[in-house]
């Protein structure tokens, strides 16, 4: 027998000990049991991008439109709209009985002071606030929307699937300063989040919302169609160690581990009960971000030289093993599903050590220290940070590691204070290719300084280009414009691209109707 066999009974063991817990049959057809991929520092998804807070997020709130797997945008609450004074006028009508988990009707006002909340945080938010001229209630299910002048991707805006998604709130919860966290979490949404049961970095529970009215047509795909609850109870079990989460799955003590741990895939392939698939075909990129605040790389000279050093591949196989089906290579700022991918400039990320030092020794580095705040718990944030901190010590830097939990980082990563103060220099972590797709809803890319996604760079040049971009007016010309700004991303260095993978995930074989994307927990039901 194996070491991992070994560590896998052994994880059994304590696992099944450990979700005995809750007075709940165990393997009800009515409970959902799943451990997500991290636990969620905060609940508040527009306060933060971090996708366990987004996934939290689809659960607890609703949103005016949605997405399709065909980057469709379908109505969700929204009964449908009507489009005015040559795309400057949109008027958007609500279903009917739409109402939120405290039995209050979903009005108008609730979903203006939503998309105002959101628009202040979410990049293609703020493009959106940039035209807008005005938002108003015409009755308690109708508003508008009016604009400077047309944008065509007001729609595509409302309903797009990832960070920071446009979730409806009540009118009280979205005039919350946008930099502070909400602190009541009532939506509309399918599933109601049970507070009182929360224990956090244990378990968080729902129940599913006998009230919620699913849309009365379509198909389910990605966040789009009708959200038919399947379950009457949902758990969300925290187990930070992969082999014990893994071991909780064989032992059919939860239904869904939505990231095992890639050195575990070849167990859990063999197990006959367990199905093991691709969550996401779009893929996800690995980032390093710098912080631009402060030194070392509040200059681009020091960013830039770091580039020669990468090796995409590295970080790859970290994050999820060898198999070449999940993971590529040579990949640059865009999603390389996306029609704005390019390889404009790829090629100065080659692995060279030797190559890296002496651009560091050019660029003027003098030995600062290097805080690189590093997630332990979640897989592609905590692999791609020991890589980043083995190259950057061979690169001859002065490394400051510090691991904590994913939580601890999402909320330390907000902090601008320099270093000796609780800052930082560097974090790691995963965008899905649905927020690389191109510009409008790119936030590493963004160039708007203070107002940029934490590490915030200021590039005038890349603010005017993607101001261009919008205003392209076809294809081509889009492309020529994210071909420059690819070329300035490697020039500027906003952060490292190190490539992308191919997220696996596992469930229970008896687990069915699961939807390929963002993994939300409608339409599941088990066999």
């Amino acid at each position: 027998m194996k070491r991992r066999d070994l560590l896998l009974g052994a994880a059994a063991a304590t696992a099944a000990a450990g979700l005995a817990r809750p007075a709940i049959a165990q393997g009800s057809a009515r409970v959902f049991r799943m451990v997500p991929h991290a636990n969620p520092g905060s609940l508040d998804p527009i306060w933060t991008t971090a996708y366990v807070t987004r996934n939290f997020g689809y659960l607890v709130w609703d949103t005016l439109y949605a997405t399709d797997s065909e980057f469709r945008v379908q109505p969700q609450m929204a009964e449908g709209h009507v489009v005015e004074d040559e795309g400057r006028r949109y008027v958007i009508r609500l279903r009917e009985g739409l109402r939120f988990h405290d039995g209050e009707p979903v009005r108008a006002a609730d979903c203006i002071a939503s998309i105002d909340r959101w628009s202040k945080r979410d990049s293609m938010g703020q493009r959106l606030a940039e035209v807008m001229d005005a938002m108003r209630v015409l009755d308690d299910r109708s508003f508008e929307i009016r604009l400077k002048r047309p944008f065509s991707l007001l729609l595509t805006a409302l309903g797009k699937p990832s960070s920071n998604v446009p979730f409806i709130m009540p009118e009280r919860i979205a005039k919350t300063d946008p930099f502070k966290q909400v602190e009541e979490f009532i939506g509309s949404g399918p599933f109601r989040f049970n507070r009182d049961e929360w224990r956090p970095g244990d378990v968080l529970t729902f129940a599913k919302n006998e009230a919620y009215v699913p849309r009365p047509s379509g198909t389910p795909s990605l966040t789009a169609g009708p959200k038919v609850v399947h379950f009457d109870r949902l758990e969300w079990r925290i187990i930070p160690d992969p082999a014990t989460a893994a071991a909780a799955l064989q032992a059919g003590e939860i239904d869904w581990l939505e990231q095992p741990s890639p050195d575990l895939m070849t167990l859990l392939r063999r197990n006959r009960n367990i199905t093991v698939t691709t969550q996401d075909p779009v893929g996800l990129a690995g980032i390093v971000r710098f912080n631009h605040l402060h030194p070392p790389f509040d200059r681009a000279e020091i960013r830039r030289a770091i580039l020669p050093a990468v090796n995409q591949a590295d970080y790859m196989i970290a994050v999820n093993g060898t198999d070449p089906e999940g993971i590529r290579t040579g990949t640059g700022f865009f999603a390389s599903v996306s029609p704005f991918a390019t390889t404009e400039g790829v090629e100065v990320m080659k692995g060279d050590i030797e190559a890296g030092k002496a651009a560091l020794k050019a660029a003027g580095y003098k030995g600062e220290r290097v805080v690189i705040i590093a997630a332990t718990d979640i897989q592609a944030p905590r692999a791609i940070s020991e890589v980043t901190g083995d190259l950057f010590r061979r690169l001859g830097m002065n490394v400051d590691y510090q691991a904590m939990d994913w939580g601890t980082v999402v909320q330390r990563r907000n902090s601008k204070e320099p270093i000796d103060k609780g800052g930082y220099n560097i974090i790691c972590t995963a965008f899905g290719g649905y927020d690389f797709m191109d510009p409008a809803g790119h936030l590493p890319l963004r160039g708007n300084g203070q107002q940029a996604w934490v590490g915030w760079p200021t590039m005038p040049r890349m603010e005017e280009l993607r101001n261009a971009w919008f205003e392209a007016p076809d294809l081509a010309a889009q492309q020529a414009i994210t071909r420059e700004m690819q070329r300035l991303a490697f020039q500027e260095v906003p952060y490292l691209p190190v490539g992308e993978y191919i997220q696996f995930t596992a469930h229970r074989s008896n687990v069915q109707g699961m939807l390929k994307g963002v993994p939300v927990l409608w339409n599941i039901r088990k066999a």
